[in-house]
């Protein structure tokens, strides 16, 4: 899984690919945490969340907003992140609508007081593209944030 930071306008994006729907949604993630701040110390404790929504492109909006809001509330940076499960109540994975989406993740909460970090508003709709790449053996994202 891998992330890249690319400037968009006023705000940031991340494109992120995966060889799973877990591992592009944490590749994500750890994009947010990049564009929030250059270096990060290993310090923090594991927490978990769960994030459910109507649709997969929801789903992902929906957590990265759960990231940003637990960031303001607990002021921490939520970084090294995995998402350890991702259910939809289709058997269908390409159905990205219908019944409802889960997602069970964890990350490790460093103090925002030991960062040099940089807020991140909050995660947009615009241009978010979320899909199957090589041949349905991979993912890919882009995510637009507003700085």
């Amino acid at each position: 899984m891998a992330y890249e930071l690319r400037d968009h306008t006023a705000d940031i994006a991340v494109a992120a690919t995966g060889d799973s729907l877990e591992d592009v949604f944490a590749a994500v993630a750890d994009g947010l945490a990049a564009a929030s701040c250059d270096e990060l110390v290993e310090t923090g404790e594991r927490f978990s969340l769960a994030v459910t929504a109507e649709s997969r492109e929801a789903l992902l909006f929906d957590y990265l907003d759960e990231l940003i809001y637990l960031r303001d509330v607990r002021l921490e940076l939520p970084v090294s992140h995995r998402v350890d499960a991702i259910q939809h109540g289709s058997a269908d994975e390409d159905d990205t609508t219908g019944e409802e989406w889960t997602l069970e993740a964890s990350a490790r909460g460093v103090p925002l007081s030991a960062l040099d970090a940089r807020e991140i508003k909050a995660v947009t709709y615009s241009e978010m593209e979320l899909e199957r790449v090589d041949e349905g053996d991979g993912w890919s994202a882009y995510v637009v944030f507003d700085v």
